[in-house]
């Protein structure tokens, strides 16, 4: 459970666009196709949820937690995505659409991007950034920093991703 959040979180943060505000946008020069892209990831801070939660766990359970927590810091994540022609027309998150984030479009340029993200849901909060950086038409680097706030607890995860153009046919939609 904890890990899937995680890697939504992240991944949320750093391949759909939704609702940006920006007074100049430049796409990204970068080839639409096939991109393979490899994130590593590094968490500073507690459990990600809410101490009431903690409190009603096993000693277990929540060692078990924290041993999965640990275990996504240093974590390298593999992933496939189809960038169409539609999606360069617009700033490029590396992640999946989440309606209660709110994106603001920075930097725009033909070889940078960099986008500031607000997530409320609950009792969660997170805040944080998102830089993609085109190194050429077909390599692709990026950092995602974000502050994540459950109640009175709060956690760091910061990322860092390549991503190489594979070539012109999708074999994901995503």
């Amino acid at each position: 459970m904890i890990t899937k959040f995680f890697l939504a979180l992240v991944l949320a943060a750093c391949c759909l666009t939704i609702g940006f505000a920006a007074d100049t946008f430049h796409p990204l020069d970068v080839k639409p196709g096939e991109w393979e892209s490899t994130m590593t990831i590094a968490m500073n801070g507690p459990p990600p949820i809410p101490a009431e939660a903690l409190a009603r766990m096993t000693p277990e359970q929540r060692a078990r937690l924290e041993e999965k927590t640990k275990s996504l810091s240093g974590r390298t994540i593999v992933h496939k995505t189809c960038i169409k022609k539609e999606r360069l027309d617009k700033p490029l998150t590396w992640g999946n659409e989440d309606k209660a984030c709110a994106y603001t479009l920075g930097a725009s340029t033909g070889s940078l991007q960099e986008v500031h993200v607000e997530c409320s849901k609950e009792n969660r909060k997170s805040i944080g950034t998102i830089r993609v950086q085109a190194v050429d038409q077909e390599n692709i680097k990026g950092a995602v920093q974000m502050t994540l706030t459950f109640g009175d607890r709060t956690s760091e995860i910061n990322s860092e991703f390549t991503a190489k153009y594979v070539g012109p046919t999708c074999t994901t939609e995503k």
